[in-house]
């Protein structure tokens, strides 16, 4: 194992994949003349919520002979907090007060954002039309042939320049120190068509962490190494340098972008992606993304810190692109009520289509329209024969694009909501959020008047939607007998000392300087056992039964594919597939709580055509920081045969250099 090597023979081996005859040292890996830093330095702004107390402990910390947690307390407060009564309407304007005029600019809520404005664009039906060979495949017509047909060459590559930073923002009327990207949270909309390349510039000017991007939900086929994790596909870009990505946009459809460094996506280092492709069905407008997602606080170092400590935190409120109002008069620390939401415009008799999506650190989202049903035309990267609904459930890192008619008159407004109240995770406080719709000749300062239509069932219900109606319109069939499967558990119980999220017994840390993946490609397949590394070698087809004994669901994510979900439930998998020939196939899948010591269960599978080192992951923020993760090790005879670029390799260089002299606080698992 490496504790018995050499770390420099080993860092040697990894960077040795570079192009030849480079002469960088490595000996800041080696380096014992260090300094340990506890905090992100260079914050702009003291933020007074990082030391309040959180509203309960949870899971806390082990008692003698304690095994597994209690159960998580329900959320500590009703609607509106105890100042509720200051407070009307579902956008918490003050009593007294009427309209929807913001009290601070756009600026001060989201820094250089327009998502949530009404100044924010419609997207192109068609795509993007600057290709200078421009597929035929996008067309605004529906085209279901080409929707199932080969990935297109259009010979364009999409350049972008990405920035990480913290400012100071307040997408709430709180102010807090986020991370943002290009000054912006949600950070900039990346657009491209299907087939076209992708290239993307990220520098770090964080002071003294690193970071890394990762493309959500994107095959990386031939270019595993820009995944973008830390530890496996890479080493962090280091403060003050860069790396350039460059991938295909292989699929089409909705998804965003996140750094994998620790939990930095959950103070805002994220944005979305949207890859234009073939329609399979009409529409008229599209109005992009609506990202739904929790918000907290505190800074995002203080949330892994409080993680770490056995302090699960709860989410303070729910935000549409990035935006919604708090009730101020529940804090003593500074709030600015009425801060703003945010607003879209619709037309009626128009057919509008909307790119949910789900960035939570935890909270599953319900997303429904007062007045309005939705049909359902994809989740995640795959199209889905066509179904309607009043609510749709996504857990996070789940993406689920709708149809929704505008059957509102021209002159009128409803609210659109994101409920995060049914499945917990939140303070209570402020667990849903709002946003206005308006026709195209209402007054856009003015308080909807809507009341909930959604039906109470699917708005209490805690799970995707039923297997059974969710389809892909692209055929796959599953082979029924897969080359490989395996069974793993996942369980929140003590290590001794504290409470962390095991995988078949095992909990992840990663070594940012040691990134599994390149190590593959230097020849290297003896891993440590807190890498999770599970190597399917070159079997055709595995198949994964998660049983889940924790009480709350997780959403499963593999990177690099997209999976057959065959069943899913509570109790023992007893070997039937829903729709056998035609299951659902997506990136993320939730799986249930146990109930009354039945596990919950998904099972997925997936066919091995795609070389790497795949992470497979519950994507709640606070339990991948706690080691609910394991990678998938395919085909990895492949792996050192496919060509390398030499920045992958530069950026473990500088890395090294950098923690040759400072050691970041790697607390939490590292992705």
């Amino acid at each position: 194992m490496f504790k018995a090597r050499s770390l420099a023979v080993i860092a040697a081996a990894i960077l040795s994949v570079q192009a030849q005859n480079s002469t960088a040292s490595t000996a800041g890996l080696t380096a014992t003349s260090v300094t340990a830093m506890r905090t992100p330095a260079g914050l702009p702004y003291s933020n007074p919520y990082n030391e309040s107390p959180l509203p309960y402990t949870w899971p806390g910390s082990p008692t003698s002979g304690q095994v597994n947690p209690n159960p998580e307390p329900s959320a500590p407060f009703s609607r509106g907090g105890p100042a509720a009564s200051k407070y009307h309407g579902p956008a918490f304007l003050r009593v007294g007060e009427s309209g929807l005029a913001p009290s601070l600019s756009q600026h001060e809520t989201n820094g250089d954002s327009t998502l949530g404005t009404l100044d924010q664009p419609y997207l192109p039906v068609e795509g993007l039309n600057n290709s200078p060979n421009r597929s035929p495949q996008l067309l605004r017509r529906a085209d279901p042939d080409k929707a199932c047909g080969t990935l297109p060459e259009t010979g364009v590559t999409r350049t972008y320049d990405f920035r990480v930073s913290y400012q100071t923002i307040s997408p709430d009327g709180v102010k807090k120190n986020g991370l943002v990207i290009n000054e912006a949270f949600p950070g900039p909309l990346i657009e491209a068509n299907w087939g076209d390349w992708i290239q993307v510039q990220v520098t770090n000017l964080l002071p003294d962490e690193g970071t890394s991007i990762h493309w959500h939900g994107l095959l990386q086929a031939n270019t595993m190494f820009y995944d973008g994790v830390p530890s496996v596909s890479q080493c962090p870009i280091a403060p003050g340098r860069s790396l350039t990505y460059l991938f295909r946009a292989d699929i089409f459809g909705s998804t965003w972008y996140h750094s994998h460094y620790s939990a930095q996506y959950a103070g805002g280092a994220l944005g979305p992606l949207v890859i234009y492709g073939p329609n399979t069905v009409d529409y008229d407008i599209d109005i992009g993304p609506v990202m739904l997602s929790d918000h907290y606080h505190r800074d995002y170092f203080s949330l892994v810190e409080v993680t770490m400590q056995g302090n699960n935190p709860p989410a303070d409120n729910n935000l549409i692109n990035g935006k919604m109002n708090f009730p101020c008069q529940n804090t003593s620390s500074p709030c600015q009520p009425n801060a703003g939401i945010s607003k879209f415009r619709f037309q009626s008799g128009a057919k509008h289509r909307l790119r949910l999506i789900n960035p939570s650190a935890r909270i599953i989202e319900k997303f429904h329209i007062d007045g309005h049903n939705f049909t359902v035309i994809a989740n995640d990267f795959v199209p889905v024969n066509p179904y309607t609904t009043d609510v749709v459930t996504l857990g996070v890192g789940q993406r689920t694009d709708v149809i929704v008619e505008g059957v509102g008159k021209p002159d009128e407004a409803f609210w659109m909501r994101a409920d995060a109240d049914r499945c917990g995770g939140t303070t209570g406080v402020s667990p849903n959020a709002v946003a206005a719709i308006y026709y195209e000749s209402a007054n856009t300062t003015m308080e909807p008047r809507t009341n909930v239509t959604a039906s109470q069932a699917d708005l209490s219900r805690c799970s995707n939607d039923d297997l059974a109606i969710t389809t892909a319109f692209c055929p796959e069939t599953p082979d029924t007998n897969p080359s490989t499967t395996e069974t793993i558990t996942i369980e929140n119980k003590s290590n001794g000392t504290t409470f962390l999220w095991f995988m078949n017994n095992s909990s992840f840390r990663g070594n940012y300087n040691l990134p599994t993946l390149p190590l593959v490609k230097a020849g290297n397949f003896t891993f440590e056992p807190e890498w999770n590394v599970y190597n399917f070698d070159s079997n055709q087809t595995v198949r994964v039964i998660f049983q889940n004994f924790g009480d709350g669901l997780h959403p499963m994510h593999l990177h690099g594919h997209n999976f057959n979900v065959l069943a899913e439930g509570v109790g023992d998998w007893d070997g039937t597939i829903v729709n056998p020939n035609n299951t659902q196939r997506r990136d993320v899948q939730l799986v249930r709580g146990s109930v009354n010591g039945a596990p919950g269960f998904i099972v997925l599978q997936w066919k091995q055509d795609n070389p790497g080192v795949w992470p497979l992951h519950c994507h709640i923020a606070w339990h991948v920081s706690n080691g609910l993760y394991v990678n998938v090790l395919e085909r990895g005879d492949d792996i050192q045969q496919i060509p390398f670029p030499p920045d992958v390799m530069q950026t473990c260089r500088d890395w090294a250099n950098f923690t040759g002299t400072v050691v970041p606080n790697q607390i939490d698992s590292g992705v």
